[in-house]
């Protein structure tokens, strides 16, 4: 701003134009400044709209994740009760509940079975309501012996439905979610089953996302919520009648209960501003669970949105200001430019009488002038030629890594197609067609092999397109040795293959798995060239969320610096000729593709050992339960 005022308050020229035009221009500049600093005051309002919907845009993102998680288990237990109520000892505990050998042995069978599906509580009631079996009967706070005849979900199994409610528990005092089915005895009800599992591992989920979420019933209480404090908070006022259904089915606790005031109003279509006193502004979003009659609402500060509305418009308003200023400065600089030009336009006779007595000067001047200019466009056209054949260079050696990438993957199934086709020969030759016919259908699978490793060579640098699903990792890996038997036998070598006794289900892709063993077991061979007896130790490990699978060689082990740089791309510590240095990258993206790591160490006893590690695949828990 000093270069306006000092251009308003410039001494003019005698000679040159008058100030006031300059002066007018740059009073105009300061008015268009303070109109668009105001309009963008304005206009923060708005802007602070905009980002509350952008907050709560992410917000239902989150919101879907939260309801997918719940539906995911009320979709798990829902068929349970219905399938532990199928079993005989049951119906023989109802008939004789005064049992107690039997009944011993159903505690203990519904403890397991609850242990197994990960549920709270399971638990077997008479036509009463009075629980004679359940899975927690080494509780202090067992419930044998006590009756649940006003729990709704006990009268809907009791009339033949599947019953459902959430409530807090009476006798554990643990928030759950209840479903219950019908024992049944020749068509006839005889007791109800239950089962509860509880929603605290929720809440913890939810409480490491950005915002809260709160998991309201019918009556707009809320019951579940990432923040302890607002537990059994109503949104409305409750009417008599449900504080009486409350307490008849003993549902929460009356004293608990306190209306959260708050306050609402429409954001947009599908959002809402929510202000709670005590508990700041938030933008909410909602959406109905149907099967269990809840509403998940996900409630995300207003705050960030108002932060980030005002750091805007402060760049907007220093985006102004400083627009202004160029104005100015350049409206400044034009007045003294044409006082210039005219004070040349002055002198221009005087001038011109000088450059009269040095044309010849000038002329030589000129002409060097033109050669020089003359030399820097042939500069410029060599620079140019010279760029467009960096990048032709550059894009030769692309091809050339593409065709080394191409060559390396290829070598194992070209080398299995020619141990193949020249088994086939054998067979033809000694009348065996039925064998040199599965020889044949083997060259097509190695040929379908060959076609799938192109493909992914061919999108390395970008998401593989084969699909990602549960796979069976024994037998991948069983392929894979199949693929590597002649290479094992031509080095004489050892491979000890720990199988376990239940087949590994993994997340993963078929092909590009066994790639990555095939190549691992390659490796190991290569590391043990100089060995009489080389020896290969595989192995397979249940972690429990993730299986692992170890190849194990007994070479000289990995140095620090080879650790550091393994999977890097062209590095390789074989002789030349003997590798490229691709293998271990490619399989070290394919894991990354899969959502799983491969790593390597050196063994303690000697040796380098390859670890694979890949998620489990996912198993229905009502399965488990209807396979006991």
């Amino acid at each position: 701003m000093r270069f306006i005022l000092g251009a308003m308050t410039e001494t003019p020229n005698p000679n040159g134009p008058k100030p006031q035009t300059s002066t007018r221009a740059i009073r105009t500049v300061l008015l268009l400044v303070v109109l668009a600093v105001l309009a963008s005051v304005l206009a923060l309002p708005r802007l602070e709209r905009l980002f509350q919907i952008e907050t709560g845009q992410n917000g239902e993102a989150t919101l879907t994740l939260a309801i997918e998680g719940l539906e995911g288990a009320l979709r798990r237990y829902q068929p349970l009760p219905t399938l532990i109520a199928e079993r005989a000892p049951l119906r023989a505990l109802l008939e004789d509940p005064d049992n107690r050998t039997l009944q011993a042995q159903i505690n203990e069978d519904l403890r397991l079975t609850a242990e197994s599906v990960s549920a709270s509580d399971i638990y077997l009631m008479d036509m009463t309501g009075l629980t004679i079996a359940t899975s927690n009967y080494q509780r202090e706070r067992s419930f044998i012996g006590r009756s649940f005849e006003f729990r709704p979900y006990f009268t809907q199994a009791r009339d033949g439905g599947l019953g459902r409610y959430f409530a807090l528990g009476i006798t554990s005092l643990e928030r759950g979610y209840f479903y219950a089915a019908p024992v049944l005895d020749d068509g006839r009800i005889v007791g109800v089953v239950a089962l509860k599992f509880t929603v605290d591992r929720f809440e913890t989920t939810w409480r490491g996302g950005g915002g809260d979420i709160i998991v309201t019933d019918m009556r707009n209480i809320i019951f579940m919520s990432s923040r302890p404090e607002w537990h059994f908070r109503a949104l409305d006022p409750l009417t008599p009648e449900e504080i009486e259904q409350i307490e008849a089915t003993r549902q929460y606790p009356l004293d608990l209960i306190r209306q959260l005031d708050t306050h609402t109003r429409p954001l947009s279509d599908t959002l809402n501003i929510i202000s709670i006193d005590g508990g700041g502004s938030y933008v909410s979003a909602s959406r109905w669970v149907p099967d269990a009659g809840w509403m998940v609402t996900v409630l995300a500060p207003t705050g960030p949105a108002r932060t980030q509305a005002l750091i805007v418009l402060a760049l907007l308003i220093m985006l102004i200001l400083f627009a202004g200023l160029i104005a100015g400065v350049f409206i400044q600089r034009r007045a003294r430019l044409v006082d210039r030009m005219e004070q040349i336009r002055l002198h221009r006779a005087l001038l011109e009488q000088r450059v009269a007595e040095r044309t010849a000067d000038l002329n030589q001047a000129n002409a060097q002038l033109v050669q020089e200019i003359e030399d820097r466009k042939a500069t410029e056209q060599r620079l140019r030629k010279t760029q467009n054949e960096l990048v032709q260079a550059g894009k030769l050696a692309a091809l050339g890594q593409m065709s080394a990438a191409l060559s390396h993957e290829f070598n194992q199934p070209l080398a299995a197609v020619k141990v193949y086709a020249e088994n086939a020969v054998t067979f033809l030759d000694r009348g065996r067609p039925e064998d040199a016919r599965k020889n044949v259908a083997l060259i097509s699978q190695m040929a379908d092999r060959m076609a799938s490793i192109s493909k992914h060579l061919r999108n390395f640098a970008r998401r593989p397109q084969e699909k990602v699903g549960p796979i069976p990792l024994g037998a991948v890996l069983d392929d894979a040795l199949a693929l590597m038997d002649a290479k094992i036998k031509a080095a004489r070598a050892q491979v000890v293959y720990h199988r376990p006794e239940t087949e590994a289900m993994v997340i993963g892709g078929r092909v590009r798995l066994q790639q990555v063993l095939v190549n691992l077991l390659a490796n190991a061979l290569d590391a043990m060239e100089d060995h009489r007896t080389p020896r290969i130790e595989i192995s397979l490990h249940d972690t429990g969320a993730r299986w692992q699978v170890e190849v194990r060689d007994h070479g000289a082990g990995l140095s620090e610096d080879t650790l550091a740089q393994l999977f890097d791309p062209f590095f390789t510590t074989k002789q030349p000729g003997k590798g490229l240095g691709l293998g271990l990258s490619i399989s070290y993206n394919i894991m990354r593709d899969f959502g799983g790591t491969l790593t390597a160490r050196n063994h303690e006893t000697g040796g380098a050992v390859f670890t694979v590690d890949l998620a489990h695949a996912a198993v229905d828990a009502a399965q488990e339960v209807a396979a006991q």
